[in-house]
This record gives structure tokens, C-alpha cells and sequence, in this order.
């Protein structure tokens, strides 16, 4: 299958798809749609990246374009659960653009923000309903959502809903629901008790996988900087020094390390942002708005909140504290190198993060570039530079930049940046993958979370 009318979807969504600029279906879309057009449970092994939102939302309005019901009073016809704020609204986004034709309603409901604007958007009834656990746990509780007529469940990243703690409210949440149901499942990994969750909501489900879990994106080309770890705050402010570092995400494992970490940066004249659970829903937008639209050059985020970030052109994604769980280096890496670009991921690793590095290139099954800077006392030889660390190749685009939607600064500076290695050669001309959650662009010319594992917090989703 070659394109999205192969599939069998109807024009209204195929015409919705063309204007957002997409002619070929990535390959979980190809494997998954046709599933759930029969009307079948679907189990899905794949990452972030991968184009798996409009694998799910394309055949949900389908079915709205079919059958066009009116959905009940305070339910929905169409339920997404979301780790985190971030992803349910990205979704919730890709939604609105793909049933622009088919005059579908879509909410969402997440923690951080007011009660009542929620209950009121839900009042009529929604066709589409994004939330994130918590909060719909909440909203279920009083009363001011029913889920007993949804047709279709969907579960996003079922991997990070174990690593926040919500496989109890989520269990409670189906438990709101009637059996006869259309389910469909995604994990990036599939430890034990998501296996038994799977088990639990799906019958006689095809399984479709298009990544092997824990490995990391092809195009990704990654470095670790053995270093002590008094000294990486001064190894991360010399790379940033390097233009070509153009749109940046920066790792730590805790959301006090975060804003430790841009609170340095900026008295380094570097302009930076945190993104992370203890920040207000409007700070993180404004955050992430900051970084997408290129006014804000670095963002630094934990594990949990970088969950939903989707941004097209990031060049470099740097681990300052490597994850505790060895599965989130995949996620952190994966948010460069997106739609066939190529990108750079550079971790630094100190003495007391051996023991975690071993068991990420276990994970991963790959052993990652080791590179020593020896800084007390060391020599220019012994001084790791930038200049030094693995690059991109001749003419591939570190962010497979070009094309930014929001335009701005970001992309300006990233028009340089590609001039300064090569121009549109590689990367991302061409069909392009879109970033994360959707379906493959036609281009007509190249382009120029702290992981805080053992506290389970519920960061993303109250």
C-alpha cells in the first residue's frame, strides 16, 4: 500500500490528510488501519515518532464519517487516555486536523487547569475525548462524565501510564465502560504488568509492531562524555557555545535539577526554559510554545513532561543526568532525528552512572561512543571539544529542520545552521515522516522524563 486511499478510508479524512500535506501512510499506519476499519482490538509495539495517532484517530473518523451519531450528554463517543497534558493536547490537535471535514467534536481533559471549563465543553457531549487519567477519574467521580456509550478506547503509551502509577485508575476507568467496545493499545515496551493490562482490556486483538523494543532511532548518532560530574554544567554551557546546537533538549532526572539547570544557563546568556510536573499547565506551554517558535534555544525537561513534546528540528538532545530507567533513553533520544532526519544525542555519564550506562547499551543492545575529558588540570589533548564529539555527515540536516510550521526565530536559525553543513542534501527532503503522530509528508524539495522512578509521581496526568 502506497497511499492512504489504497486504505479505505473516506474522503472527507483522505482530503483532510492531503491538505495537511501527507501522501503516504508511515508503517504502523499501513499495518493498523485496516484492522481497525474492520472493527478489531489492536496491540501495538511502537515508539514516539512512528506516525501511531493517526494509525488510531484516522479509523475513529472513519467510523464518526459512517456513522453519525450524536454523542450523549457529558460523554463521548471516542475515549484517548494520555499519560501526560502535553501529549492529550497534541492529540487532541491532530484530531481537530484530520476531522476537519468530518465536523467532529473533540475536548480534553487534563490536570493543571480549571475544573469547569472541562465539565462545561463536556456538557452536549464530545465525538473525541482526550484525557489523561487523574483528572478523568475526577470528572467520572462527580458525575459530569459518563463513559458508559463510548464505542472506542484508546491507550497511549501504556508504558509511561505504568511509570506515573495510573494501571489502577485506568483499570477503574474501563470499568466505567460497556464491554462491547472497540480497544486499541500502544506501548513502546511491554514489561509484565502491561502485558497483563493488555490482556485485561483487549479480545482476540492483531498485534502490529514496528520498532523492536528499547532500540533507538537509526539516525540518531549518539555519544557518551565520561566526565565528573562537578564538571558537566561547564561541558554543556561549551556546547551550546556552538551555533549549530540551534534547538536543544536537555535531560535531568529531577524537576530541581531542571531549573537548576537553566537557572546556569541563562547567567550563561544562553536562553532557556524547564518544563516539568511541579510547573503551572500554562508555564509549560509557554515554555514549549517558547522553544517550538525558536525563542527560547534550549529546553530542559524531566522524562515525565518531555513525554508530549513534539517538535519539529531538534537538532541535539543532550542527557545531563542519565534516566534511571534504561527505556527512557530511548524516548529522550527519539526526540531528535524524527521524520528521517538524522540528529545528535550526546550523554554525559559520571562515576556514579556507570552502573546506569551499562544497563542502557544492555537495553539497547548497542554499545554507545565513549568519550573521556579529563578537566581538572587537563591538557588541550585531553579536552573534549566540540569539534571533537561524532557529527552528522556531509550534506544530512542535524534537525531535518526546514519547514517548521511556526516559523519565528527557530527557524531562521535553522536555516542557517543547514547552511553551515551542507544545505538539503539528506535527512529530511523528500517524503518526510511528520513529527510523532502523523502521517508521512510529500515534499517538493529538500529541507534546508527526571525520571523520578521510585517516587511514581503523577506529574503528567492531575
Amino acid at each position: 500500500m502506497t497511499d492512504f486511499a489504497s486504505l479505505g478510508l473516506a474522503e472527507p479524512i483522505l482530503r483532510a490528510v492531503a491538505s495537511e500535506g501527507y501522501t503516504t501512510p508511515t508503517p504502523i499506519q499501513a499495518q493498523t488501519i485496516p484492522y481497525l476499519l474492520e472493527g478489531r482490538d489492536v496491540l501495538g509495539i511502537a515508539q514516539t515518532g512512528t506516525g501511531k495517532t493517526a494509525s488510531f484517530m484516522l479509523p475513529i473518523l472513519h467510523r464518526f464519517n459512517e456513522d453519525k451519531q450524536r454523542p450523549v450528554a457529558r460523554g463521548c463517543r471516542a475515549l484517548v487516555l494520555a499519560p501526560t497534558r502535553e501529549l492529550a493536547a497534541q492529540i487532541a490537535d491532530n484530531a481537530r486536523a484530520y476531522g476537519r471535514y468530518v465536523g467532529v467534536s473533540v475536548a480534553v481533559v487534563v490536570g493543571g487547569v480549571g475544573h469547569q471549563p472541562q465539565i462545561k465543553a463536556m456538557s452536549r457531549g464530545v465525538d473525541v475525548l482526550v484525557a489523561t487519567p487523574g483528572r478523568l477519574l475526577d470528572h467520572v467521580g462527580t458525575g459530569a462524565i459518563r463513559l458508559d456509550m463510548t464505542e472506542v478506547v484508546v491507550l497511549d503509551e501504556a508504558d509511561h501510564m505504568l511509570d506515573l502509577g495510573f494501571l489502577v485508575p485506568i483499570r477503574r476507568i474501563l470499568s466505567h465502560m460497556v464491554n462491547r467496545r472497540q480497544n486499541v493499545f500502544f506501548s513502546a515496551t511491554m514489561p509484565n504488568q502491561i502485558g497483563q493490562l493488555a490482556e485485561e482490556m483487549l479480545s482476540k486483538p492483531a498485534k502490529v509492531s514496528v520498532t523492536p523494543v528499547a532500540t533507538t532511532a537509526e539516525k540518531v548518532r549518539q555519544a557518551v562524555v565520561l566526565i565528573e560530574a562537578e564538571r558537566k554544567r561547564d561541558l554543556l554551557v561549551e556546547l551550546l557555545a556552538d551555533p549549530s546546537f540551534a534547538r536543544t533538549l536537555v535531560f535531568t532526572r529531577t524537576k530541581h535539577g531542571a531549573d537548576k539547570v537553566v537557572k546556569f544557563l541563562e547567567a550563561a546568556s544562553i536562553n532557556a526554559a524547564a518544563i516539568h510536573g511541579n510547573k503551572s499547565q500554562g508555564a509549560r506551554e509557554r515554555a514549549l510554545g517558547g522553544f517550538r517558535d525558536g525563542e527560547v534555544r534550549v529546553l530542559v525537561a524531566t522524562d515525565i513532561a518531555a513525554r508530549g513534546i513534539d517538535v519539529e528540528g531538534v537538532t541535539h538532545v543532550i542527557n545531563y543526568e542519565l534516566p534511571d530507567v534504561p527505556e527512557a533513553y530511548v524516548h529522550r533520544i527519539g526526540r531528535t532525528a524524527r521524520a528521517g532526519a538524522t540528529g545528535m544525542a550526546i550523554a554525559f555519564c559520571d562515576t556514579s552512572e556507570r552502573g546506569l550506562l551499562r544497563d542502557i547499551e544492555k537495553t539497547t543492545r548497542q554499545s554507545i561512543p565513549q568519550v573521556d575529558r579529563r578537566l581538572p588540570g587537563a591538557s588541550d589533548e585531553e579536552t573534549i571539544h566540540v569539534s571533537k564529539l561524532p557529527r552528522q555527515g556531509r550534506g544530512q540536516r542535524p534537525g531535518g529542520g526546514g519547514g517548521h510550521r511556526h516559523g519565528g526565530q527557530g527557524q531562521r536559525a535553522q536555516g542557517q545552521q543547514q547552511r553551515s553543513h551542507g544545505g538539503g542534501g539528506g535527512g529530511g527532503g523528500g517524503n518526510r515522516q511528520p513529527q510523532g503522530q502523523r502521517p508521512q509528508r510529500q515534499r517538493s524539495q529538500g529541507g534546508g522524563g527526571g525520571g523520578q522512578q521510585s517516587s511514581r509521581r503523577r506529574d503528567g496526568g492531575r
